[in-house]
């Protein structure tokens, strides 16, 4: 199945649906400022995703942090909508692509901020101090750790990998609330995986996850891989998601419907409001501030200009 009958909010939960899919992936990676390595990172959220959720949940010269930002597909987005860009990675293959889509952004004609750190999440969250409590916006992927199990054709994500990456997203989660503003949103996209041919409900889990932390989930949504045309979805399938379908025909004797949507889970701060710095400005205001927030000598920062 598709999986958008598994759309179920709760009672008191709005829902929506996102009209992303118009263009296809690849057609967005191609007219934004990106480089070809940036469709390399399978679990990236797709620029369409990310500009719907930033130009709904944020204003022009807030903050938008991706504690997980691979490529750095939600900081272009982010600066190519006049908000300021803060994204972290812990994987070293990234960091050089999220720096180049950012230069490349500014390079464009960005006008507003972005940096990038990698390293650990704990050391990169506490350079980010001067941040605390004016973060308007966490935008971030479900990030499944470790490849796919290949055992069968469609064998798919080992459910224990999926634990453990919903386990690592609440460390991230509770690590990066400090940052935002009271009345802020968490948003966590959720790509629709399987195992031996099932659907992982992770979405569940990511809600359960958020509530942990502390977050009122206010939202669950879907955004649209497949082009809306009236009352019609039309899904357009690559060569790899057709073999994919048929590896999953000749083993299981089931032909499989491809996802035409990602799961979006929407949260909004509920603690009480932190006490901002006195003299707080948003990153890019000053030179000096910035330079209060560059890491330790061992890290690598983008600062939000291009070289």
């Amino acid at each position: 199945m598709s999986g958008l009958a598994r759309l179920t909010p709760h009672p008191q939960m709005p829902a929506s649906v996102w009209a992303t899919g118009q263009q296809d992936v690849r057609t967005q990676l191609a007219e934004g400022p990106y480089v070809p390595d940036t469709v390399q990172d399978r679990a990236r959220i797709h620029p369409a995703v990310a500009v719907h959720a930033i130009t709904n949940y944020t204003r022009p010269g807030d903050t938008v942090l991706d504690p997980q930002c691979g490529a750095g597909t939600v900081l272009v987005e982010a600066l190519r909508s006049d908000r300021h860009a803060v994204g972290i990675t812990e994987m070293p293959r990234w960091w050089p692509v999220a720096r180049a889509n950012v230069t490349a952004a500014k390079r464009d004609g960005a006008t507003t901020d972005g940096m990038v750190l990698d390293g650990p999440l704990d050391r990169a969250t506490a350079r980010l101090s001067g941040l605390t409590g004016c973060v308007g916006l966490v935008l971030t992927p479900l990030r499944l750790e470790g490849p796919p199990r290949r055992r069968t054709a469609d064998s798919g994500f080992d459910p224990d990998c999926a634990r453990r990456s919903v386990k690592r997203l609440q460390g991230i989660l509770k690590q990066s609330l400090p940052l935002l503003r009271p009345g802020g949103h968490v948003i966590v996209i959720v790509r629709l995986s399987r195992h031996r041919g099932y659907l992982l409900n992770l979405a569940d889990d990511v809600l359960v996850t958020g509530r942990a932390v502390g977050l009122s989930p206010a939202e669950r949504c879907i955004a649209l891989l497949a082009e809306l045309r009236g009352d019609r979805l039309v899904l357009t399938a690559s060569m790899a998601q057709r073999r994919h379908d048929a590896r999953h025909q000749r083993s299981t004797g089931h032909p499989a419907v491809l996802t035409a949507h990602h799961d979006v889970l929407i949260f909004r701060a509920s603690y009480p409001a932190v006490p901002r710095a006195a003299n707080h400005r948003p990153p890019g205001k000053d030179r000096q501030e910035r330079l209060s927030l560059l890491p330790d000598p061992q890290d690598r920062v983008l600062e939000g200009h291009a070289a």
